[in-house]
């Protein structure tokens, strides 16, 4: 496992990290059991960031992650939280007092004392181009509450505006082979101000795991059922955004450039990974196995020069699907 600095604290985060939203809600039943099973499987691959949110099973996945960090307090995780979900998402509902109040919940839930890295979860852009919205951010870093902040986005002019920030540790966005978007500006310009880049959504909500068919459906308390459409948030966080149909397309050709042995999500993993800019890339996982699969793509970063030609045809891959198939109907919209 590769670590890297975690913008400007004096934290590393894994290059490949968990995100735990599967462990609250909204990707059908995960028990209490198998969700610790998670966090310890990723932290015995070396994963050290977990990516989960206050809105994530109204608080159930950061007080699992909290149950863990008690069981195991040897254990060197970095949590980056994120609140502003649990509210209608209208910019008035961004005061300092709700940040406290937000913040607070977070503290016990996960039974910490201080945060180490809140996150603005996709707010709207007045919040995020706002003086008042960093400084109150700031204010909460000055108390003790949070170590540090950070914005989660949906769009790249979100991303840039925040990564303006002199005080912003880290954006979270949208990035996998679907969504390349992010590479035009967004990467450079993190990479440069010294602003970590969390990818989220990297396997485009198990599109890019491989093995989804026309026939795979879902439970209806899954949001790959209910927010195909934008019906319930924003509607690039389910599956990137793309058709379910074009999509399996796109993953058969990107899996039919990669050798035998060589998965498509973990090629899709650490070809993320390795894109200059890039901090750590958050896959969710619901069992052990695919807690493992996933760090395990950290093989692929080790330079050796198998693993570098893989990586090379890959990525000429993932461009050549992008612009064929996506780049018309995607790159406008993020």
């Amino acid at each position: 496992m590769q670590y890297r600095p975690l913008g400007r604290t004096r934290r590393e985060a894994s290059a490949i990290g968990l995100g735990t939203w599967q462990l609250g809600s909204d990707w059908g039943a995960v028990t209490d059991a198998d969700a610790l099973a998670v966090l310890e499987a990723s932290a015995a691959h070396g994963v050290t960031l977990f990516d989960t949110a206050d809105v994530y099973g109204d608080g159930r996945s950061e007080s699992l992650i909290g149950r863990f960090l008690a069981e195991h307090p040897d254990r060197d995780v970095t949590v980056a939280t994120k609140m502003g979900r649990r509210v209608a998402q209208e910019p008035e509902n961004y005061t300092p007092e709700n940040f406290r109040a937000w913040t607070d919940r977070s503290r016990r839930n996960l039974g910490v004392e201080t945060l180490d890295l809140v996150q603005l979860h996709c707010p709207p852009t007045a919040v995020i181009e706002a003086d008042a919205t960093y400084d109150a951010l700031d204010e909460l870093v000055a108390d003790g509450a949070i170590a540090a902040y950070g914005v989660s986005v949906e769009t790249c002019d979100q991303a840039l505006a925040a990564i303006a920030r002199p005080n912003v540790t880290n954006v979270q966005i949208i990035f996998n082979p679907f969504r390349l978007k992010p590479l035009d500006a967004v990467l450079p310009a993190a990479e440069a101000a010294g602003v970590a880049v969390f990818a989220r959504v990297p396997l485009a909500s198990g599109l890019l795991s491989g093995t989804y068919t026309a026939a795979t459906t879902f439970s209806a308390d899954d949001h790959r059922t209910y927010n195909r459409h934008g019906e319930a948030f924003d509607r690039g966080e389910t599956f990137s955004g793309i058709d379910f149909d074009l999509g399996l397309d796109a993953a058969r050709t990107l899996a039919a450039s990669l050798p035998d042995g060589v998965p498509l999500p973990a090629a899709t993993l650490a070809w993320i990974s390795a894109q200059r800019g890039v901090t750590t890339v958050i896959p969710g996982a619901r069992s052990v196995v695919q807690a493992a699969a996933n760090a395990e793509a950290a093989v692929l970063l080790e330079g050796t020069p198998e693993a570098a030609e893989i990586l090379e045809v890959f990525d000429a891959a993932v461009h050549a699907v992008y612009d064929a198939k996506l780049r018309s109907a995607i790159h406008p919209l993020w």
